[in-house]
């Protein structure tokens, strides 16, 4: 399975590709280094997005996981740049409860990608499965001008 590595703001990242599709996005420096053109062209708008471009991330996506977790992560492309809404709200829209949507969420394997930073809990942040846990997720928040309190 090709991989390309890189360094952001929060850390060094691995972008995984299988049959011409994003598979995951990692924190941390992958083992095997290969440059496809869909790793690059992902690589280069993860890139822009930590520059402070807004980015819709138009890639090919195939994340693995049930059909459930994968109406949560189509429901989560949809929520939009510099937005936000709640676990109880996505949870409204697709199915289930807040408490099924965060799991979802936890398992998401291309985050960024699949905006999950972008789901608030009712008194709070919730949580977030990167490195850095919640520090990361308040980075990409304010780096998409999202006002924490």
């Amino acid at each position: 399975m090709p991989q390309l590595s890189f360094h952001s703001p929060i850390g060094p990242l691995t972008l995984s590709e299988d049959d011409e599709h994003i598979v995951a996005l990692d924190w941390g420096w992958g083992r095997d280094q290969e440059e496809t053109p869909l790793l690059v062209r992902a690589r280069d708008m993860v890139d822009r997005y930590f520059d402070g471009e807004k980015e819709t991330f138009d890639l090919p996506l195939a994340p693995f996981g049930t059909a459930y977790r994968k109406r949560v992560w189509d429901a989560l492309r949809q929520v939009p740049y510099g937005q936000t809404t709640s676990y109880g709200e996505l949870a409204a829209r697709v199915g289930g409860s807040a408490r099924s949507v965060g799991g979802a969420m936890a398992a998401n394997p291309i985050p960024i990608l699949i905006p999950c930073h972008r789901i608030l809990g009712r008194h709070g942040l919730g949580g977030y499965s990167g490195s850095g846990g919640l520090d990361d997720k308040r980075a990409l928040l304010r780096l998409e001008g999202v006002e924490l309190i």
